[in-house]
């Protein structure tokens, strides 16, 4: 390796330099988009959404608009307050209240890892319905494989290129399902906006599936490794994380309305069954086996992204205890050995898959709360650890809105939540 300084290099070479480092940032800034995006649209989005539109067709819709509204709120806020500061969410709540990035650093972990369970969970079901492999071992090859995708030199370049084909893929065959399922799009748009139902304990898995627990951090983390910065890049990180939540928007309203052209065409999912995939048997109604297949590459590709997402994020809040897992091979170890410790979780547990990866999306709903109410008080209080003494007023009022909701959706909807893993009523 060199020793060159910079400035002995040639011209040529700077221009080089320059560009590689150009090229870095936009792969990182996208990798930011992509992370968040498909963080947002995993197994338990898809097992969610399959669920509750089978109990509640179109009326499922209300909670998918909530979502995004959420969505936006949160996303923005917590994209523009971490970049501006150049500090991960941990730090950047310590230094405004003592200790708080070691409570949220402690849920955030502890949410991911009940996520990555779910989230290997799905790997497993999905390659079950692509090739027929047990669903265990289905979990053991996803998992192996996202180890192999974080152990490669380049890690964070390949987990970019890997998020960016899986997201795009996802989109593409969802599109087609939702094409020849023909939904009653009619309905669908009416109860959007006007429901026939409402179930707090249905949003707040959504929002929590969504939006919840890492999935909040996912994509400003990522957009720290671009080193577009501080309080005069809120512009680019703005059309960022706007650009995710239109991606993911578009994804959730697209499966949504795949599923509901099933469901309202009378066919009954299975919702209780020890081996239940409704998701499964939705897009196998469709189109018979190849639909099955292509479930399973969806909800393959869907569990993989999300494995990488809640590894990467929730093995970055670790280094709200130590600086040596800010980056290079301590975070790739660590994340490595977060999805070791997930995969071992869920070869030892019983519980079926989909009960799974409905629960953790509840549970990391109620876990939403905390950490907004963190980023709030820093908005409106300590905004000098942003760099600057502007703030959009709009951007703070949604934000405190959003925070005050997601706190009455999770008080009234713990025990709902809880029911849907069996443990309590």
């Amino acid at each position: 390796m060199s020793d060159q300084s910079p400035a002995s290099l040639s011209p040529e070479d700077e221009t080089r330099v320059a560009t590689a480092k150009r090229r870095a940032g936009r792969s990182a800034v996208i990798g930011a988009i992509f992370l968040m995006a498909t963080s947002a649209i995993g197994p338990g989005f898809i097992t969610q959404t399959a669920t509750f539109t089978a109990q509640m067709g179109a009326a499922f819709a209300f909670a998918i608009l909530v979502s995004i509204l959420i969505d936006i709120a949160v996303q923005l806020n917590v994209w523009r307050m971490i970049t501006s500061s150049g500090k991960r969410a941990g730090e950047l709540a310590n230094s405004a209240i003592p200790f708080s990035g070691h409570v949220i650093a402690v849920l955030v972990v502890i949410g991911g890892l009940a996520f990555n369970i779910g989230n290997i969970a799905g790997g497993g079901l999905g390659l079950n319905a692509l090739l027929g492999i047990d669903p265990k071992v289905g979990g053991a090859l996803t998992a192996g494989l996202a180890i192999i995708i974080f152990l490669i030199k380049k890690a964070g370049r390949v987990m970019d290129v890997v998020l960016i084909v899986l997201g795009i893929g996802m989109i593409v065959m969802t599109l087609i399902v939702a094409f020849v399922s023909q939904p009653p799009i009619g309905e669908a748009l009416r109860q959007t906006f006007l429901p026939d139902e409402l179930n707090f304990a249905t949003i707040t898995t959504i929002v929590g599936g969504t939006v919840g627990g890492y999935i909040t951090y996912s994509g400003a983390h990522r957009y720290l490794d671009s080193g577009h910065t501080g309080p005069e890049h809120a512009g680019s990180v703005m059309r960022a994380a706007a650009n995710g939540i239109l991606v993911t928007g578009i994804m959730r309203y697209v499966l949504f309305l795949a599923i509901l052209g099933v469901v309202a065409s009378g066919v009954a999912l299975d919702l209780s069954g020890q081996a239940a995939n409704p998701a499964g048997q939705a897009f196998g109604a469709v189109l018979g086996d190849a639909g099955m297949r292509i479930f399973g590459a969806i909800f393959w590709a869907a569990a993989i992204s999300s494995v990488i997402g809640a590894a990467y994020t929730s093995a970055t809040f670790l280094s709200t205890f130590t600086a040596k897992l800010k980056g290079g091979w301590a975070l790739q170890l660590a994340t490595v050995a977060f999805i070791v410790v997930s995969l071992i979780v869920y070869l030892s547990i019983g519980t079926a898959p989909a009960a799974i990866l409905v629960f953790v999306g509840g549970f990391n709903g109620l876990i939403l709360p905390i950490g907004l109410t963190v980023f709030m008080y820093i908005g409106w209080f300590r905004r000098d650890l942003l760099g600057t003494k502007r703030y959009p007023m709009w951007l703070l009022v949604a934000g405190t809105l959003v925070t005050l909701l997601t706190w009455y959706m999770g008080i009234v909807s713990v025990g709902p939540i809880f029911a849907f893993l069996g443990i309590g009523a």
